[in-house]
């Protein structure tokens, strides 16, 4: 015992003297502030009055990865699906949420928020470049051109309403100086928004084994989105007269239609739904996918999300069943 009292009384000594640096001070870089912490924070023996910090889900819906509403809709006709009250944090109808899928064109969502949060002027002019106009024959074009000379705002409008590969590449470019950087940050801001189940390699959704997402981190992407009103501006158009000049500076037109079928409508929406927008996408290995969001009868915003459906017919049928099912309000 004695001598387990001695080494106690060392170890406390030299505790003591490293503690207190043999009566020198250190300031440590960079070291916390307890007395600013603890009052910012709310912890036991705040000084003055202690501010709630807020959680970073407190805004989201949440859900553990459950099947909601599957059995009384038509759900086998699509890999993977989901529902999301913004106005209520609910997640209201539920498939496959966590699940690796390929999102197509629904990746523009994420293309169209970047550039509108990092360009400053929407009515700056784009050269389109060889690359974002060489696009496989059966690719979703705007039918741009090398040399095209296009505002920002068109080239949106030419991304989300007609789906244009060429359009998200030239956005890339501009923003970031090439794809392979633009897609970087793509990650990056993803992976802030909470979206850590995603990974992108280009602008506009082409297939690769390497850029996919989850119906759960669409829905952190496109609620993120919608909070831009341009963003949502764009969502609402059916379709969209645009002007610009080619290489040789002669003066081109063209008219870009919606490929969303309740904007054009081709498709009806169930009774107390009014769908604001949205964002399609169709590739052989996504099939076919549609971000959507609308309002039900009480005035609350619903995000609905269906990827890999197994046709047009079914991805509609599938999401009106979901829209008329689950986002009805009183």
């Amino acid at each position: 015992m004695r001598c387990i009292n001695k080494v106690f009384s060392m170890v406390f000594v030299l505790a003591f003297v490293f503690l207190t640096g043999c009566g020198q001070q250190t300031e440590i870089p960079d070291a916390y502030d307890v007395y600013e912490l603890t009052d910012r924070f709310g912890g036991a023996g705040a000084v003055g009055q202690s501010t709630q910090i807020p959680y970073f889900s407190d805004s989201l819906c949440v859900s553990e990865d459950v099947s909601i509403g599957t059995d009384v809709t038509d759900s086998q006709v699509a890999g993977a699906a989901g529902a999301f009250n913004l106005s209520t944090g609910n997640v209201i109808y539920a498939k496959n949420l966590y699940q690796r899928m390929y999102p197509a064109s629904t990746t523009k969502i994420l293309t169209a928020y970047l550039v509108l949060k990092y360009c400053s002027d929407l009515d700056a002019y784009v050269t389109v470049s060889e690359h974002a106009a060489d696009q496989a024959s059966d690719s979703s074009v705007c039918n741009l051109k090398a040399g095209d000379v296009m505002r920002v705002r068109d080239l949106l409008y030419g991304m989300m309403l007609r789906s244009g590969n060429d359009a998200a590449i030239a956005l890339a470019e501009y923003i970031s100086g090439d794809e392979a950087a633009f897609a970087e940050l793509m990650n990056q801001e993803a992976y802030a928004m909470g979206a850590t189940h995603s990974h992108f390699v280009n602008s506009n959704g082409l297939p690769d084994e390497n850029h996919y997402t989850t119906i759960y981190d669409m829905y952190l992407i496109f609620a993120k989105a919608l909070e831009n009103d341009t963003f949502s501006g764009i969502l609402q158009a059916n379709s969209y007269d645009v002007s610009y000049k080619n290489a040789q500076g002669e003066e081109e037109e063209q008219t870009w239609k919606s490929t969303n079928l309740y904007l054009t409508g081709e498709t009806k929406a169930p009774e107390g739904i009014s769908v604001v927008g949205g964002k399609t996408g169709t590739t052989g290995d996504a099939g076919y996918c549609l971000a959507l969001c609308s309002f039900n009868a009480s005035g609350e915003a619903i995000v609905s999300i269906v990827f890999k459906a197994d046709g047009r017919a079914d991805l509609y049928l599938l999401m009106n069943q979901i829209l008329q099912g689950f986002a009805g309000g009183v």
